[in-house]
């Protein structure tokens, strides 16, 4: 695999494609790390840490941590990921979509563009809901008109922003930009899950339960 990436690194179009790739997915973890202005970013650590809920837990997996730290990546790209499998739903059910589809780089162009129209919309309409709906229970620091716009548009902007990144790591990088930011996201919160996972079944047991409890 190093042989591999080292042959990859001497031809200068693979080498600039890896690099611009890298740069934009520093880029994402620097945003997953910024917290929105005006939001108690423990909030959904504590409410966790108060509940199991799997669904929440999943979805911070694919934010890669964005979503307990409220960052400015909350969203991750999980609108456009709706959007894209609405778009396909409407393409098979609107003849007009199906016909666009078909006629080729052009069609697919305005389907794309849709795509991203619906993606801002959704990541709108998911802001609105989590800033109103925990803003008054301990997200926003003080509920406010200002502070709920601000979230709002914060939100919205990082998944836009995400959503970007990806297509430019499509058109600019190695390719697949929304899969890689995706994959990125999970493997970034590996090294924490791997920490919670010994310290809830492995600290404190004796070596052969601690053998046998990590192989289960």
């Amino acid at each position: 695999m190093l042989k591999t990436l080292q042959n990859a690194f001497k031809i200068k179009e693979v080498r600039e494609k890896l690099l611009y790739t890298f740069f934009m997915l520093v880029v994402t973890r620097i945003g997953s790390q910024l917290p929105i202005p005006g939001v108690n970013t423990t909030f959904f650590q504590e409410l966790f840490a108060r509940q199991s809920n799997d669904a929440f837990g999943f979805f911070n997996t694919i934010t890669g941590g964005s979503f307990t730290n409220m960052s400015v990546f909350a969203l991750s790209i999980t609108p456009y990921i709706t959007s894209s499998i609405i778009m396909q739903l409407l393409t098979i059910a609107i003849p007009k979509l199906e016909e666009m589809q078909q006629e080729g780089e052009d069609g697919r162009k305005k389907i794309a563009e849709y795509t991203r129209y619906l993606t801002v919309a959704l990541a709108l309409m998911q802001s609105i809901a989590m800033a109103i709906g925990f803003g008054g229970k301990g997200l926003l620091v003080n509920f406010t008109a200002m502070n709920v716009i601000v979230a709002i548009v914060t939100m919205t902007a990082g998944s836009a922003m995400l959503m970007w990144i990806g297509e430019r790591i499509t058109e600019n990088g190695v390719g697949n930009g929304i899969s890689i930011v995706l994959l990125f996201n999970i493997i970034s919160t590996m090294p924490s899950d791997m920490i919670t996972l010994y310290e809830r079944f492995l600290q404190g047991k004796i070596v052969a339960v601690a053998v046998v409890t990590a192989v289960i």
